[in-house]
């Protein structure tokens, strides 16, 4: 499905055409719909697997680096020596070859289980494994309620695989204008967020210049991910939970939840948006 001008794999197909019976109203008719692939994806380490994620299959280089990030499974792009994606029949393994340091690091952690769709902790062992290292985010980011509205309105016209199953989160980074830089889609929200996570940095973009917009609720763990990235502001079109309110206090993250059209409330640090 070229057409939808997607980011290809090569191996892959994001977007599959099924059989399906639609109705409107009282008239049922037989025709083709478009469904978003869910596919297996096994994280390898140095040859040691460690998660499987339910995830789409785009952009898993992008998130192979984010999700290490994330994670606090790694310190920086640098200690990534190499990503190779191997498809196999029933899935995809991304296979990571990281330092010897990072090795040691990720030997100690037992989040060897499989992550449903739209999993943020699935497979972690404990507390301490779920709630992270709190990373303070920088001062300096000042935006406009117009720049959150634009970023938010732009991921739209953004997400060809939404537009084609309606079955899809986004998550982007805008600059602090509101002007969409990097923008990914996923199955699952966290997946989508690594990706932008990884596609940032492997871009070299400073994060602290721009704020994080995400399609779907303000749970902990994307507050998490957006501290650890070093983005100062999360905006999401729905609301929050306690715990993202209270991890976002701790980091001096702006939140922003219930963005839509022209309303949006600030849960912490309101002082960022002018």
């Amino acid at each position: 499905m070229t057409e939808l001008g997607l980011r290809r794999l090569g191996y892959a197909e994001p977007v599959l055409e099924v059989s399906a019976r639609r109705w409107r109203g009282e008239a049922a008719g037989d025709e083709t719909a478009r469904v978003v692939e869910e596919t297996p994806v096994v994280v390898v380490y140095n040859r040691i697997p460690h998660v499987v994620m339910m995830a789409t299959p785009l952009d898993l280089e992008d998130f192979a680096l984010g999700f290490s990030i994330t994670e606090e499974l790694i310190g920086g792009p640098g200690d990534i020596e190499r990503v190779e994606v191997v498809p196999y029949s029933q899935g995809i393994e991304i296979q990571v070859a990281v330092s010897a340091a990072c090795e040691v690091v990720i030997g100690a952690r037992t989040r060897r289980l499989t992550g449903r769709t739209g999993c943020g902790v699935c497979g972690a062992d404990g507390v301490a494994a779920v709630l992270k290292t709190i990373h303070a985010v920088p001062e300096g980011l000042a935006v406009t309620p117009a720049a959150i509205q634009a970023a938010l309105a732009g991921l739209s016209a953004l997400q060809p695989l939404n537009q084609a199953t309606g079955a899809v989160h986004a998550a982007g980074w805008a600059t602090a204008e509101g002007d969409l830089r990097i923008v990914r889609e996923d199955v699952g929200r966290h997946n989508a967020l690594d990706k932008v996570v990884g596609a940032v940095l492997k871009q070299r973009i400073d994060p602290a210049t721009g704020f994080v917009v995400v399609t779907s609720r303000a749970s902990f763990e994307m507050v998490q991910k957006t501290a650890t990235l070093g983005a100062p502001l999360l905006a999401a079109i729905s609301g929050p939970t306690g715990l993202a309110v209270r991890v976002a206090l701790e980091s001096g993250l702006t939140l922003v939840g219930f963005a839509r059209g022209t309303n949006l409330t600030a849960y912490t640090r309101p002082d960022r948006i002018r």
